[in-house]
């Protein structure tokens, strides 16, 4: 049974940091395709970071340089770390994950947590 649970989340000010984690069993990284996701208020759900196998990375280009995810295959557990965090980045955040070593479209997961709150005050 697989299951994502993430956690890490909280409040901060305007260019503050938070490393957001997310808990998973029944998963191996390297033959999965994990992500992040936010969701805005007002806004679509969107994803943030991609790991594919446990090495490849990807970033939507408005956010490299500020968010990077990782994963440590000893504790299962995947990992977003985000920095200069802005107003804009307030949302709840998700780890999911498509049980595949294809990732294909980012939209298509198996399998998704319960969500983190992230809050960023000017």
């Amino acid at each position: 049974q697989v299951q994502l649970v993430e956690s890490g989340g909280g409040s901060v000010q305007t260019g503050g940091s938070l490393k957001l984690s997310c808990a998973t069993s029944g998963l191996t990284f390297t033959r999965a395709c994990m992500k992040w996701f936010r969701q805005i208020p007002g806004k679509e759900r969107e994803w943030v970071a991609v790991l594919a196998r446990g090495v490849e990375t990807d970033y939507p280009d408005s956010l490299k340089g500020r968010f990077t995810i990782s994963a440590d295959n000893n504790k299962n557990t995947l990992y977003l770390e985000m920095n200069g965090l802005k107003p804009e980045d307030t949302g709840m955040y998700y780890c999911a994950a498509r049980d595949s070593i294809l990732c294909g479209n980012y939209r298509t997961n198996d399998y998704w947590g319960q969500g983190t709150q992230v809050t960023v005050s000017s």
